[in-house]
């Protein structure tokens, strides 16, 4: 298939969903380099497919991650930019200025798209990821931790794991100056940096509808990339939901999918 890109390296692997059009923004591809895949994937890193990583979760194929980035790409990065084009040919494209970005990767599971994610929000950008099993939480962690630009993150607070339920999205209190307080309902305070909701929104997993509680979490502007079960138990499609500067929510349905269900935790014996 025309989206097939493995390779034999991560830099092979990322040059041939350039080549293949699932990575089209420069800004993109710079941020997959940055990420070496291996620390995340089990086994066959540079595999253009999905992997399982435990617990009944999976790492998605790297097309996948590639797609959701290039569509949340307005709303990550912090600083509006009309300069000339790159030597590819593209402009950049950047998200609202003045504030902080802030991003919520849900199902975070291995942590790899979580890391490229914080490669784009900037130096005061905030990215964190959601985990609903503990050990998958940690895992994502130590992975991170694998590599210096990983444990620069972590250590910043720019990137976070939690543990949680995606599907009531998330808020932190501010624990520290250094860590501000993220996420929570989209309200606007008098301090710009610390304004809650999420300017993007990432769900790695297939929800059995589009939680209201997220759209509410969602920045104005904003937008969440989700699968959705489609109600006859078998079908998904990716769905964009944005949020305008005025508030005003469209959704719309992309193309079929098949994710591991968004669901509660397995239970324990």
């Amino acid at each position: 298939m025309a989206w097939r890109s493995s390779g034999a390296s991560n830099k092979e692997l990322v040059e041939n969903l350039w080549r293949n059009k699932m990575i089209k923004q420069p800004l993109v591809k710079t941020a997959f380099l940055k990420v070496d895949r291996a620390h995340y994937a089990p086994s066959s890193p540079y595999e253009d497919s999905p992997q399982p990583i435990g617990h009944a979760a999976t790492i998605s194929a790297p097309h996948m991650h590639a797609n959701a980035v290039e569509s949340l790409l307005p709303f990550l990065l912090p600083k509006v930019s009309s300069g000339p084009q790159s030597a590819e040919g593209v402009n950049s494209v950047e998200g609202q200025k003045g504030r902080p970005r802030r991003v919520l990767d849900i199902g975070s599971g291995s942590g790899y798209l979580t890391h490229v994610l914080a490669e784009l929000v900037g130096e005061t950008g905030v990215v964190v990821g959601l985990e609903h099993i503990k050990e998958l939480k940690e895992m994502g962690e130590r992975n991170m931790a694998k590599s210096p630009e990983g444990r620069a993150l972590l250590e910043s607070g720019r990137a976070r794991f939690r543990f949680g339920d995606g599907r009531k999205g998330w808020s932190e209190p501010r624990p520290t100056a250094a860590q501000p307080g993220v996420g929570g309902p989209a309200v606007e305070t008098e301090d710009k940096d610390e304004e809650g909701g999420w300017d993007a929104i990432h769900v790695g997993a297939a929800a059995a509808e589009l939680h209201e509680e997220l759209v509410r979490q969602l920045r104005s502007p904003g937008r969440m990339f989700i699968p959705v079960e489609d109600g006859d138990g078998w079908d998904q499609y990716i769905w964009t939901v944005d949020k305008d500067e005025n508030g005003v929510v469209k959704k719309q349905k992309l193309y079929g999918v098949r994710y591991v269900p968004l669901t509660d935790a397995p239970t324990r014996t």
